[in-house]
């Protein structure tokens, strides 16, 4: 059970409708840390852009990018 509740999808902008959406499209459903900064529009838009410039920085391998994200799961006790 998450301790924080996740936001109300009927009254969110559209733009983090077509996120989550795209999300439940690639990986069955929306990731749960989306869900959580979907509480706040001005939240989802900057960890969205944060995303956004890492992957067009061209800096960080797609498949490295894949290894941190479980590292850091793992590392919080997600079940990524």
């Amino acid at each position: 059970m998450a301790r924080i509740a996740d936001a109300n999808l009927e009254q969110t902008d559209g733009y983090v409708k077509d996120v989550l959406a795209a999300q439940k499209k690639t990986w069955g459903a929306p990731l749960l840390n989306h869900l959580f900064y979907a509480r706040r529009l001005s939240i989802f838009r900057g960890a969205r852009a944060m995303w956004s410039g890492i992957e067009s920085s061209g800096l960080i391998d797609a498949r490295l990018r894949g290894l941190i994200n479980r590292r850091v799961a793992s590392l919080n006790g997600c079940e990524f």
